[in-house]
């Protein structure tokens, strides 16, 4: 039985609403999972994480793998326990990050920009069928991840749904590089599914992940690979193209390849057009760095007709702004009148506080897009509040 529980759909589109039922709670779907990369939603208290509207999080395997270590959460009873959010947890593979070593962020490398220097800290030294071999950016030391480390890792946080290890195939290679690279990562996935069933608990959901590129067959071949072992849910995964219209059509074709009753994760997407589009396309979830990572650097989402839904407070022309961030917007920082003159100031002294304010105000901002997705999706209306809010309307 899936634990995913379809409760509306739409007629104008792909889009589904339901309930993801795990070991620690439900989610409400379709869902946007902030990133609790270390431990902590950055600069961020559980409960307030909750008091937006969050069900689930999403905590960084490759990370915590390296500190504190798995060991030392399992002696907490788990990561729930260890960081206090006593709520639905997913956590990544470790993957994503052995390809960001090895050839810097998605971004990085659409744009060419190589990582640092042949002896930097945190180079991938060699990947291959076993797993990949590295050098910790804590310390230097060579570490070991493969799929059973990264399952092991995963049971020890106790997270209530593990990403298989996979390799994140790069954006600028070949067709028959693709390819080679998604038959390994589906290799990986039996290894990691062999694991789980010898060793994990069965109130661990394991979601396999599609790869295969910008390649329209492969994509489609690999969820349907995916989806045929049995696994609890699918994340897409990988370089998804080099702008946005590519990015939607490599979604949809790695939808197409799975059936409806799975659960579907989109990785690392979190834009607020991504997210509309993937909704219509059928996503249940996704997750992304993105509303924190804005926040840390002083920008703050907002509706805008023109497509960008953002706004950078350490711009000049704040300094004597006494607009809100967002008019009408119920988070802490606008309800609390707080005005952009005042937090382009504290962001220009480096105050924590403007971190923390604006992370709240862009989480706050995407909780609510989502839940006015789903209850568009109930009513019937999804195509009307999709126009709306790219028109600029707010969420």
């Amino acid at each position: 039985m899936s634990a995913l529980q379809i409760l509306h759909r739409d007629p104008g589109s792909q889009a589904r609403a339901g309930v993801l039922r795990v070991a620690h709670g439900e989610v409400r779907t379709p869902a946007f999972v902030p990133l609790a990369t270390k431990g902590t939603v950055k600069g961020l208290e559980p409960r307030e994480v909750a008091a937006l509207g969050y069900d689930m999080v999403l905590g960084n395997t490759f990370h915590l793998f390296l500190e504190p270590g798995p060991d030392l959460i399992a002696r907490f009873d788990g990561l729930h326990e260890f960081m206090g959010w006593r709520r639905p947890i997913i956590t990544d593979s470790g993957g994503f990050q052995v390809f960001s070593m090895g050839h810097g962020t998605v971004a990085d490398e659409i744009k060419g920009r190589a990582p640092s220097g042949p002896d930097r800290i945190g180079r991938v030294l060699a990947i291959d069928e076993q797993g990949v071999r590295f050098r910790s950016y804590i310390d230097g030391s060579e570490r070991f991840m493969g799929p059973e480390t990264s399952m092991e890792v995963q049971a020890k946080l106790g997270s209530d749904i593990a990403l298989v290890f996979d390799e994140c195939t790069p954006f600028h290679v070949d067709r028959e590089y693709t390819a080679r690279s998604t038959q390994r990562t589906h290799r990986w996935l039996d290894r990691c599914l062999a694991w789980h069933d010898a060793n994990g608990s069965q109130d661990q959901l394991v979601y396999g992940i599609v790869q295969g590129g910008v390649h329209e067959d492969l994509r489609i071949a690999s969820a349907q690979e995916v989806a045929g072992r049995g696994v609890g849910g699918i994340a897409i995964g990988g370089s998804l193209g080099g702008e946005k219209a590519q990015m939607y059509e490599v979604v949809g074709w790695a939808i197409s390849g799975i059936d409806e009753a799975r659960p579907r994760h989109l990785l690392g997407i979190g834009d607020v057009d991504d997210l509309i589009r993937g909704v219509e396309l059928g996503v249940d979830t996704f997750d992304c760095a993105m509303p924190t990572r804005l926040g840390r650097h002083g920008v703050a989402i907002v509706p805008d007709p023109a497509g960008r839904w953002r706004v950078d407070l350490t711009a000049a022309r704040h300094k004597e702004s006494h607009e809100p961030i967002m008019e009408g917007c119920p988070c802490p920082a606008c309800s609390a009148g707080h005005s952009r003159g005042y937090l382009r100031y504290l962001l220009k002294n480096r105050e924590l506080t403007a971190v923390r304010l604006l992370t709240l105000h862009n989480l706050a901002y995407l909780a609510r897009l989502m839940a006015g997705l789903r209850a568009a999706i109930a009513a019937g209306t999804l195509a009307t509040q999709a126009a709306a809010l790219r028109a600029g309307a707010a969420p």
